[in-house]
């Protein structure tokens, strides 16, 4: 007389089953694929104890560029945006800036003058906005900015504007005893105004460009005062340089999505043993922005070349994420 009630049981359990292996199954937001396929079965080769490719804890660096490889870099890279408003908010304290380009094409929004300015035009700026105060005080201003600018398409905060499949990447990497790194191109303490509360990356794992500094004692008030003076460009080859002498590991994994990308990625694959090199391809037009051999943002040309060559993984963004950011719905 028992039968019914324990069928039912029964019953509950088996529909349970599903829900059950959907919140543990890791990286929820990919699609089945080659490309979480093989994220899943490198990090169990890895650190399977006893296993041929089996690496201890302490080897387990993981490194990831952050434009267009954590978040979204379209239109622009998003601290240049945020260079180009701090040129507007600091407008008023230098009236020379009226008539000096390439400020003037940022107050008078003249895109044509300021791309004319080129690449020495934007240092520039970013010297102007990013220098002549204390590394507390720039933490401070990029806080205050991200805390109220909106994204020019989706009217989001830009700290919303991030990858939820890497979130979830970095997260079950973390997971399985490995330490998360962030090496950009980015300048390394506007990364670190952020970079914890979004991604879980402290600063200390946070790597990136970085300007000339130099301790201050004013009246026992101290402070380390950021100098206009590039120190070091953590782009291209400056990645794997800043790898070795701040990390002191080659990583095991690394992924980034550029050609600026490039070398950190060889740098890895070069490493003795089972390493991981992956590509993010921004294609879906959609819900986020197709581009790659082209564009003057996040090009992707050499390294996608040498990835498919090579047989590193490509992860399509369109084919391969069921969701791009968090507060998208999950499909």
């Amino acid at each position: 007389m028992h039968t019914l009630p324990r069928l039912n049981w029964l019953l509950s359990l088996l529909l349970l089953v599903p829900l059950i292996t959907q919140a543990t199954e890791p990286l929820p937001s990919w699609n089945e694929g080659a490309s979480r396929q093989a994220i899943v079965s490198f990090v169990g080769a890895v650190t399977e104890a006893g296993g041929k490719h089996y690496v201890p804890v302490p080897e387990r660096i993981a490194v990831f560029d952050n434009d267009g490889t954590l978040w979204s870099e379209q239109p622009l890279y998003f601290e240049v945006l945020f260079s180009l408003d701090e040129v507007r908010r600091l407008a008023p304290e230098h009236p020379e800036w009226k008539t000096e380009q390439p400020f003037k094409a940022v107050l008078e929004d003249d895109s044509k003058a300021l791309a004319d300015s080129g690449m020495e035009g934007m240092l520039k700026i970013v010297a102007a906005t990013h220098a002549g105060v204390s590394t507390d005080q720039f933490i401070a201003r990029s806080r205050q900015w991200l805390a109220s600018a909106k994204h020019p398409k989706t009217g989001k905060p830009y700290t919303e504007m991030v990858f939820q499949p890497m979130l979830e990447l970095l997260a079950y990497l973390r997971a399985n005893g490995f330490k998360t790194y962030i090496v950009s191109g980015g300048e390394v303490a506007f990364m670190r105004a952020f970079a914890e509360e979004v991604y879980g990356i402290p600063p200390e794992q946070v790597i990136g460009t970085t300007f000339d500094a130099r301790f201050v004692d004013a009246d026992g008030k101290l402070s380390i005062l950021r100098q206009p003076k590039l120190l070091h460009n953590d782009d291209g080859p400056g990645k794997p340089v800043s790898i070795d002498s701040i990390i002191g590991r080659r990583p095991l994994l690394a992924f980034g999505n550029s050609d600026g990308d490039l070398q950190m990625l060889q740098w890895t694959k070069a490493g003795p043993g089972l390493r991981f090199a992956g590509l993010v391809h921004h294609t879906d037009a959609a819900r986020e922005w197709a581009y790659d051999r082209d564009s003057k943002v996040g090009r992707l040309d050499k390294a996608l070349s040498t990835a498919n060559e090579q047989g590193w993984t490509v992860v399509d963004m369109a084919r391969d994420w069921r969701r791009i950011y968090p507060f998208e719905q999950n499909k």
